[in-house]
């Protein structure tokens, strides 16, 4: 099993496949490399696909300490430097999200072009969710929080996909000192004063229906980015990666092929 160590010695696990350019996935809060489900297929078509493990989660380390975004950005750059990997695309979703914006942020010549997925630029400065969604969130209950990831018709016409998914998530089950680590860090992301620094192509994708980060917080990113696009999912929920994955991956395929990491 391929591990990185980070710069305070935890072990991170990884999984790299495919062929072409580099491009890191980086999973949402409390969630390993599960997460990338049939859509990092989707990406190993044409790059070097590598998903991972967050401290804290799956195969990697849980070390009983504070988490942060920032640090978790860090531990990505570990990876990359296991793989031997100078630059590479980033895409993120969720935490991911705000994950992906410390790598373009403060490592900014590892990263080629970044894609931004359901995510916000932190409560300081962005649209927050509906109240009764944060006790639903922190819990880590994948049963109360399906409404919110994907419609109840998608639901019902995939359940054998989301059953596959919860028996691999309870087989690594997240401690919940780790979980709730994973949401006070989450929760804590600001880089809104540092947004307009980041020099990649941005891409921002969002499901207008998304009640985990509300979909206003798109436009405030695309428009604190310089350059950044947008791209809206109608309909979408928050796992908008899962219900309009040919969509979204279709979108992201097209962004990441109009920036070349060479070019």
């Amino acid at each position: 099993m391929p591990f990185a160590t980070a710069a305070d010695g935890a072990r991170l696990y990884y999984e790299a496949g495919g062929a072409g350019p580099p491009l890191l996935l980086v999973s949402g809060q409390a969630q390993d490399r599960a997460l990338w489900t049939g859509a990092r297929d989707d990406f190993a078509a044409r790059h070097r696909v590598i998903v991972f493990d967050h401290r804290g989660t799956g195969d990697s380390d849980k070390p009983e300490t504070a988490y942060s975004t920032r640090g978790f950005a860090d531990d990505a750059v570990a990876i990359l430097d296991d793989l031997g990997i100078a630059r590479a695309h980033v895409y993120g979703v969720s935490m991911g999200g705000r994950i992906a914006q410390w790598l373009a942020i403060a490592h900014a010549s590892r990263v080629a072009a970044i894609v931004l997925g359901c995510t916000t630029p932190g409560n300081a400065h962005g649209v927050r969710r509906p109240p009764e969604v944060d006790p639903v969130l922190a819990s880590g209950d994948g049963l109360r929080m399906l409404p919110y990831m994907v419609s109840p018709a998608w639901a019902a016409s995939n359940m054998g996909f989301l059953m596959d998914f919860d028996r691999t998530t309870k087989s690594r089950p997240v401690p919940p000192g780790a979980r709730q680590r994973h949401y006070q860090a989450s929760e804590a992301h600001d880089a809104w004063d540092l947004l307009p620094a980041i020099t990649a192509p941005t891409l921002v994708v969002h499901g207008s229906d998304d009640q985990v980060n509300v979909a206003a917080n798109a436009q405030l990113l695309a428009e604190r980015i310089p350059g950044a696009e947008l791209y809206m999912i109608p309909g979408g929920r928050h796992a908008y990666y899962w219900e309009n994955r040919p969509d979204a991956s279709d979108r992201v395929l097209d962004f990441l092929a109009r920036h070349p990491i060479d070019g």
